[in-house]
């Protein structure tokens, strides 16, 4: 399906329930009036009035959001959880084939941006949205990401020459995507080679984690003064640092060094918590991709080295970000999805559901985290993530009221009308 363009300049949604994520209130009645992309006015419907060339749309007392966010994916194009035997058997080119349905499955979910956490094919197919080639959620993304060597992102079992970009004799593959980088000056290296693909932002790998090899989450990975630099050189160009940051020193190290973004959290504690909160540092639990692996009742091809950790952390991590909620960290919705049978993508509001679930979160906190908060983990909350006067035009009309029952984000059917940048991407009659 391609975009749609309106026959006007105008176009004007009427009758609506719209919830902006400014705040919990509901807009009952209420008309938006979209021009040349972005939202022109918002508001009641009574003291508004709809230009005389605009196209209408009708939405029956129905709710309007915000278009969703997911603040960390992957745009892999795996099928299974077989990493290895994807990585050697399957051409790049039809993983960017698989990637291209992905995205499409996304919008059709309502997600109308999201962020790729590292990987060449997000990024190189970020542009291809961007000039209309094919069709998709905007992309953030971060493309290479940076490791230490036996960090999260170093492949243990292959040789360093084999797993570093700059060095790997496998760069058919999506995994090779890693920079292997230690001490200050290697990392400032890396962090300018990683720039050289032009991605929204860099992504590092802090501590271990739960899916690598021969770490675990708790090891500290790159040390503070690494990190600084890191940093250091992402705002040299006006961007910030996403963290892989799972055991609690290398959350805290990234905090200290000004990253802004903490992926997973899994051992956040009270200080870094606090340290959070002080910082305006937004954490992404990406409750999703372990609840798939635990909770799932079906055969998933992972390593059991990973499937042992998963199981190990789950409680342990619901249980600390509880606890950082309750301090006031910002807590922004990700799925850490990658397309496999057990993490597909345009399921992706299951982590929604999983706010509401595990932390106690009201179904319209969740929306605002997977929203206005994410938004602010896009690095672009000026122009998205809530329905304002002069923001791009971007929102979904749903058949049922999501704020009585976040079960309705979860099926891609019940998501009526997608509308990007003032375009409606997808119309259900």
């Amino acid at each position: 399906m391609n975009e749609q363009s309106s026959h006007s300049d105008f176009l004007s949604i009427i009758n609506a329930n719209i919830f902006t994520s400014k705040n919990k209130e509901v807009i009952k009645n209420g008309i938006i009036i979209i021009e040349n992309g972005k939202i022109k006015e918002i508001g009641k419907q009574n003291g508004i009035n709809i230009p005389e060339n605009s196209k209408i749309i009708d939405a029956k007392n129905k709710y309007v959001l915000p278009g969703l966010i997911d603040s960390h994916l992957h745009i892999d194009g795996f099928k299974t959880g077989d990493t290895l035997k994807e990585s050697l058997l399957t051409p790049i080119g039809v993983r960017f084939a698989r990637g291209i349905k992905d995205l499409e499955r996304l919008i059709n979910a309502g997600f109308t941006s999201i962020v790729d956490a590292g990987g060449i094919i997000g990024l190189q197919l970020r542009d291809a949205v961007n000039e209309n080639t094919i069709f998709g959620p905007r992309i953030f993304a971060a493309g290479y990401f940076l490791t230490p060597t036996f960090g999260h992102g170093d492949i243990h079992y292959l040789p360093t020459e084999y797993v570093d970009v700059r060095t790997s004799k496998f760069m058919n593959t999506q995994e090779m995507t890693s920079i292997l980088c230690d001490g200050e000056e290697e990392c400032r290296k890396a962090a300018r080679y990683a720039l050289r693909e032009n991605p929204d932002f860099i992504k590092v790998m802090a501590t271990g984690g739960v899916l690598s090899q021969k770490d675990r989450p708790e090891y500290r990975g790159f040390t503070l003064k690494e990190l600084k630099a890191i940093v250091d050189e992402a705002k040299a160009t006006n961007r910030f640092v996403h963290a892989h940051a799972q055991g609690k020193e290398g959350i805290l190290n990234s905090i200290k060094s000004g990253v802004k973004i903490i992926a997973h959290g899994i051992y956040i504690d009270d200080a870094a918590s606090n340290l959070a909160k002080e910082n305006s540092t937004i954490l992404i639990p990406t409750f999703s991709i372990l609840y798939n692996i635990v909770k799932n009742d079906s055969n998933i091809i992972l390593p059991e080295w990973a499937l042992k950790k998963a199981e190990e952390i789950y409680d342990i991590s619901i249980e600390n970000i509880k606890k950082a909620k309750r301090i006031g960290v910002k807590l922004a919705t990700g799925t850490d999805f990658s397309g496999a049978n057990f993490c597909p993508h345009g399921k992706n509001a299951l982590e929604l559901k999983l706010f509401v679930k595990n932390l106690g979160m009201t179904p319209s906190e969740a929306i605002i985290s997977a929203t206005r908060i994410a938004s602010e983990a896009t690095g672009q909350s000026k122009y998205i993530g809530t329905l304002e006067k002069e923001k791009l035009a971007d929102l979904i009309i749903l058949k049922e009221n999501p704020i009585e029952n976040i079960d309705i984000l979860l099926d891609s059917n019940n998501i009526e009308i997608v509308i990007k940048n003032g375009k409606i991407i997808k119309f259900l009659n």
